[in-house]
């Protein structure tokens, strides 16, 4: 089973690397697995490597899901206090 993460490509420097956003924490990602990333681009990262170009729609799609679960554990955390 792996894991990828939601990410949105903001800077592409040389050699493939890029520096993308994971819902403000940005991070570097290689981008070898992809033919053309673009700035923009949202992408499915797995242990630093973008894996996958995602289309606008589907990307916002997911966003919700997560910020709806990130809303539901903030809510558990905040109950045990």
């Amino acid at each position: 089973m792996c894991l990828a993460v939601l990410a949105q490509l903001k800077e592409i420097k040389e050699g493939n690397i890029a520096v993308a956003d994971f819902g403000g924490l940005t991070q570097e990602v290689r981008l070898d697995l992809l033919e053309e990333p673009k700035i923009d681009d949202w992408v499915l990262v797995h242990t630093g490597f973008a894996i996958q170009v995602v289309d606008e729609k589907e990307a916002m799609e997911m966003k919700k899901v997560l910020d709806e679960v990130a809303a539901i554990n903030e809510e558990m955390d905040n109950a045990r206090t």
